[in-house]
């Protein structure tokens, strides 16, 4: 049998024990697969490793284990309310758990296990010491007052202090869960154990957070952006980007592509889109810094401050751009988006949010030869820099903003020089390739040398 087709049978027949084994997950089941199309492949090519006979895919796709718990608390009304929390510990095999709480509606076992496991690869590449781990809850922190949020998240850490620990599993924010959920987060852990360690990243500067944490997803999305971009003797100077999301990614991300000299022509949040042809400069974005995390506004109020166009319950990627930066959520370019972007002229697609385009729009962007980077090398800045911090808590000191930013650059130079690495095929990069197989190595060795883990 040619190796195409046993690297194809092997492929089926991986998936086929997969989905039997994690029915009704389609979150996980896509970035699985996404993974297994080149892992397996790689794995079948290099018998030698032993990885086929040691399974190590299919541990990788196995939670070291998941815990899942009721949070009750009590609104302003005084009536009791319940939701759901979790924390998914899926492998540990080159550090703690390390990775960030959600706090939305749309939060189950699926959705976490997909980023557990996307978590893996993309701590692998920052060079870091950090396992990989996702929680969170399926509560909804939009229209609910600071008393209310404060109330869920000590609930919340209740459960969840029995689970973590600065050696253990070090959790961080993500979607729904920024500095002020994080501090009622951290304040509940330091009064139940009774002791003061940095047992979660993402903290205020006040009592040990680091310094570019906040920026650090979506700088660091720019700074890989920027390295990808020169590998093929181009400029992000005068380029013309559009960036979906109106958050923390998608903020830092706007003010860094400024810095560089390029021109952010939309940003979005659930309620539709807006584009602003004449750019958000750093006026602008200082109106939608204030509107999103003091006001928590909606994004129109842009529109109707700047007399920009808003286009109600869209997406952004049916305007003109040169390079597109999704930092919103999963699966928010489809099929359609991915052919509106190449129609127009888009040249690249550099992930903020995690999994943010679908197979099928993946497919298209390497057909057209576009560049491509997954979240899990262009958007690794966030957990490096939450890493960087846990080094900070360790020596009892604060690196300067300086230092900070030089070291996250040099970690996003270094996971795209692994992506050309592993992923170059005559004079092009698949950064697909690139970033599974450069992450999966590290881990996989890891679990090689540890034994039955």
């Amino acid at each position: 049998m040619a190796a195409s087709s046993q690297a194809d049978s092997a492929l089926a027949s991986f998936m086929e024990w997969f989905t039997a084994r994690n029915p009704g997950e389609p979150e996980f089941t896509q970035a699985v697969s996404e993974v297994a199309e080149v892992v397996v492949p790689y794995i079948a090519a290099h018998p030698e490793k032993g990885y086929a006979e040691a399974k190590i895919l299919e541990r990788l796709t196995e939670p070291d284990r998941v815990f899942m718990f009721r949070v009750p608390w009590m609104d302003d009304q005084g009536v009791f309310q319940v939701n759901r929390g979790y924390r998914v510990q899926i492998n540990n095999a080159i550090g703690p758990y390390k990775g960030g709480l959600r706090f939305h509606p749309t939060v189950n076992l699926s959705v976490l296990k997909f980023l557990a496991f996307e978590q893996i690869f993309k701590n692998s590449l920052t060079t870091l010491p950090l396992g990989a781990g996702k929680g969170g809850a399926d509560f909804d922190p939009k229209g609910k007052s600071d008393a209310e949020v404060m109330r869920f998240c000590q609930s919340f850490m209740t459960e969840l202090c029995k689970h973590i620990g600065f050696v253990t599993d070090v959790p961080a924010g993500d979607i729904g869960v920024g500095a002020r959920e994080i501090g009622y987060l951290f304040g509940q852990y330091k009064r139940i154990r009774g002791h003061f360690t940095g047992v979660l990243t993402g903290k205020s500067l006040q009592y040990g957070g680091s310094l570019i944490r906040p920026e650090a997803t979506g700088y660091g999305n720019v700074y890989f952006s920027r390295e990808a971009i020169q590998h093929v003797d181009r400029s992000l100077e005068g380029a013309v980007c559009s960036v979906s999301g109106s958050g923390n990614v998608a903020q830092y991300t706007i003010e860094k592509l400024n810095e560089l000299g390029a021109k952010v022509v939309t940003v979005s949040d659930s309620s539709g889109f807006v584009h602003d042809p004449e750019g958000i400069d750093k006026a602008r974005l200082a109106f939608i810094m204030a509107l999103k995390n003091e006001r928590r506004g909606r994004i129109k109020e842009y529109a109707d401050e700047f007399g920009a166009s808003f286009h109600e319950g869209q997406k952004p990627w049916g305007i003109a751009c040169d390079y597109a930066y999704p930092s919103a959520t999963q699966n928010e370019i489809d099929e359609d988006d991915a052919r509106a972007l190449i129609e127009n002229g888009c040249k690249g697609i550099f992930e903020g949010a995690n999994m943010p385009c679908t197979h099928a729009a993946i497919g298209l962007f390497q057909g057209a030869e576009l560049l491509y980077a997954p979240g899990k090398a262009s958007n690794a800045g966030g957990v490096a820099t939450s890493g960087l911090e846990m080094s900070q808590n360790k020596l009892g000191l604060q690196w300067t903003r300086e230092e900070v930013d030089q070291k996250l650059t040099a970690i996003m130079r270094d996971i795209h020089q692994k992506c050309v690495e592993h992923g170059s095929t005559d004079g092009s990069v698949d950064y697909v390739k690139g970033a599974n197989i450069a992450g999966f190595e590290k881990v996989a060795q890891a679990m090689m040398s540890q034994g039955l883990v």
